[in-house]
């Protein structure tokens, strides 16, 4: 089972498919028409196939059916993603000091997108659409962030997955000073190197320093 890259004749838009020993596998392939349909990021379709691919091999190497899966075997999967790929089969023991395969952010991108297969499939008739997905009351997250049109929905159920693991939090990489003199000076023209100087100094996110105008600076002379 392989991920091939798609681009039919008469699409503008490439696309990505899953391809098992009798040719496409239908339900990942109807999956990534709609995801190419709805016209997503091709990255991401191709995202999708490998990991949906992983799930699917998953579940032939235990002869189970992508229909009739239970919450165990979602457990299940997460455990052989983070085995190395030559132990998966359970036939090579692997001792504890063995590094996982997959990080924390990997598996839970795969669950996510497990998640939206099987909500998808949901839509369709298969009755697994809340496999990997649990409703938990309004106002319940643990964070100040709130989404769009917050006001309407606040009071309804929110959606979150039902399994995922705690992923560690990673601060971002700072630049050396040599490292942004090197980006300054590759800039060829004066904004360029304005904009990069800009974020270097202040550190402010970009679509900040885009929405700047000319009344929020306060130029001082030396």
């Amino acid at each position: 089972m392989f991920v091939q890259r798609v681009l039919p004749p008469a699409a503008r838009r490439e696309s990505w498919t899953v391809l098992g020993n009798d040719g496409p596998v239908a339900p990942i392939e109807r999956y990534l028409a709609y995801l190419t349909d709805i016209e997503r990021s091709p990255n991401t379709v191709k995202a999708y196939a490998h990991d949906l691919k992983d799930w699917f091999l998953f579940l032939a190497g235990r002869g189970l059916d992508w229909r009739e899966v239970r919450l165990e075997d979602v457990a299940g999967f997460i455990a052989w993603l983070r085995r190395p790929p030559a132990a998966r089969t359970g036939s090579v023991a692997v001792l504890p000091s063995v590094e996982h395969h997959c990080g924390e952010s990997t598996v839970n991108r795969k669950l996510s997108a497990l998640s939206a297969f099987y909500q998808h499939a949901g839509r369709n008739g298969i009755d697994l659409g809340e496999l990997l997905v649990t409703w938990q009351p309004a106002g319940r997250r643990g964070t100040g962030w709130k989404p769009f049109l917050h006001h309407i929905s606040k009071g309804e159920p929110q959606a979150r997955r039902t399994v995922a693991l705690k992923a560690p939090r990673k601060l971002p990489r700072v630049l050396t000073v040599a490292e942004a003199q090197a980006i300054l000076d590759a800039c060829q023209r004066l904004r360029d190197g304005f904009l990069f100087a800009l974020l270097w100094e202040t550190g402010i996110r970009i679509g900040e320093a885009l929405g700047l105008r000319h009344e929020d600076l306060q130029l001082v002379s030396e």
